[in-house]
């Protein structure tokens, strides 16, 4: 598997942010120059052909050579000396922006009446600096790039921060180093770098693994429990985070409150709500990984989690599930496992919580049951129990009965299901189910 990561290298030197503006620009200006012939000749250049062919039919039909002397449309006219490598890849990004243009037209006309007016533009892209044409590394903290400036295409040295190439240097030195993106970021401008590293990921069966099935709170942080295919626990982790809950808590009611006094834009409570939020998101997606360390999962297992639409509840409430970073938590996670060669692993949420693990039928939560705080729920046999573990053991469940009967030959699957028909639907199989599912598989054999 094939992992991709970036960093960006900033330049402390503000000498040349006006030509890096200029060449940002001259580059987008290519890009409009290119989607407008894209546009113009569409006949030619929309047919379902390989990229490279179409690159080069849009070269024709724009750039002079020796033996093309007269392009129907000449690019070197208003683009004096511009660098070969990069107007193949604003070549490549006109025809990229121009055919997600159409799709999303042909989409709308589906569902609409009428066209969508405007037409494709080039957008806030920046330019890459493929090595040897428009980048050269000098050395470890020096390198010259080919920019815009003085009306024409020429090198300038800039140095890199001695803290990011340590950086690189002790995490990045293993992995191959991409083309780099002069890119704008808030006032500063940096060169983006890109890596790319091969890894394995593990290889284990169904019988023999030990998973990790996350539940992630809006209450608590997190819920981990690590659980074999016979339904065995291994161990279970709680993450939970006060100091920075309660930081942030105080941070949206001063939102709230700066609101209530007529307040239409805090942009800086807002950052430092967005701030601590991210904290939370970080330090929880480390937890996961480092538990799924220790107990030597092969998969990190959780629930395919949709927060779109409109949140139901209270005011409070409604505004935890808004600032829930859940998905932004299980992306980092994805990052660091696959690098670790472990799995990641999504199952139906639906039910999750509001069934009780035991198989009692559905449970009671919060006030509802009589609890302060909804962390506790209530089964219909009388048992109390942590609401994020219970769901947890059916995350885990719902995993190994979907991987068991896929492994098993159709007839034994359907034997399977005659005996535990609640194996068929998983949107209510819980931990139970895995343990009546074992005990047959364990009896036919």
């Amino acid at each position: 598997m094939t992992i991709y990561t970036s960093y960006d290298v900033r330049i402390p030197t503000h000498e040349y942010n006006k030509v890096f503006a200029d060449t940002a620009e001259k580059y987008r200006a290519a890009v409009e120059f290119f989607i407008s012939v894209r546009i113009k000749e569409a006949a030619i250049l929309s047919e379902p052909k390989a990229q490279h062919v179409q690159l080069r039919k849009m070269e024709i039909l724009t750039h002079r050579t020796k033996n093309n002397p007269d392009p129907k449309y000449d690019f070197g006219k208003d683009f004096y000396k511009f660098p070969s490598y990069l107007r193949r890849s604003a070549i490549a990004e006109a025809l990229g922006k121009a055919s997600s243009y159409e799709s999303n037209q042909m989409l709308w006309e589906k569902t609409h009446e009428g066209k969508r007016t405007g037409k494709p533009t080039a957008g806030y892209v920046y330019p890459a600096l493929y090595h040897g044409n428009t980048f050269i590394r000098v050395d470890e903290q020096t390198a010259k790039i080919k920019v815009w400036i003085r009306n024409t295409w020429d090198w300038v040295t800039v140095p890199l921060r001695k803290t990011d190439v340590d950086y690189i240097r002790k995490y990045c030195s293993g992995r191959k180093e991409c083309v780099p993106v002069l890119r704008k970021r808030h006032k500063y401008w940096v060169l983006s770098f890109s890596y790319e590293e091969e890894v394995k990921l593990m290889d284990v069966s169904v019988k023999d693994q030990i998973i990790l099935s996350v539940d992630l709170g809006i209450n608590s942080a997190c819920v981990c429990t690590a659980m074999r295919s016979d339904g065995t626990i291994s161990g279970r982790k709680f993450l939970h985070l006060p100091k920075e809950e309660d930081s942030l808590t105080h941070a949206l009611n001063r939102i709230k409150k700066a609101q209530q006094l007529g307040s239409r834009k805090t942009p800086g409570l807002w950052a430092r709500a967005k701030g601590i939020n991210d904290r939370i998101a970080v330090r929880t997606a480390a937890f996961i990984v480092e538990t799924a360390v220790m107990f030597h999962a092969a998969a990190i297992v959780f629930e395919s989690l949709d927060t779109k639409g409109k949140k139901k509840g209270s005011r409070s409430k409604r505004q935890r599930i808004h600032h829930w970073r859940a998905q932004y938590v299980q992306n980092m996670v994805t990052d660091k496992a696959h690098r670790l060669g472990m799995r990641i692993s999504r199952v139906n949420a639906w039910g999750t919580s509001s069934l009780a693990y035991d198989g009692s039928g559905k449970v009671t939560r919060g006030k509802e049951a009589g609890f302060k705080t909804s962390a506790m729920c209530r089964f219909t046999n009388g048992k109390q129990y942590n609401s994020d573990l219970n769901a947890s053991y059916n995350i885990g469940a719902r995993y190994f009965i979907r991987e068991i009967l896929k492994s098993v030959p159709e007839t034994e699957r359907l034997r399977i299901l005659a005996k535990v028909p609640e194996c068929s639907k998983r949107s209510t199989s819980t931990y139970a189910t895995l343990i009546n599912l074992c005990a047959e598989l364990h009896a036919a054999a």
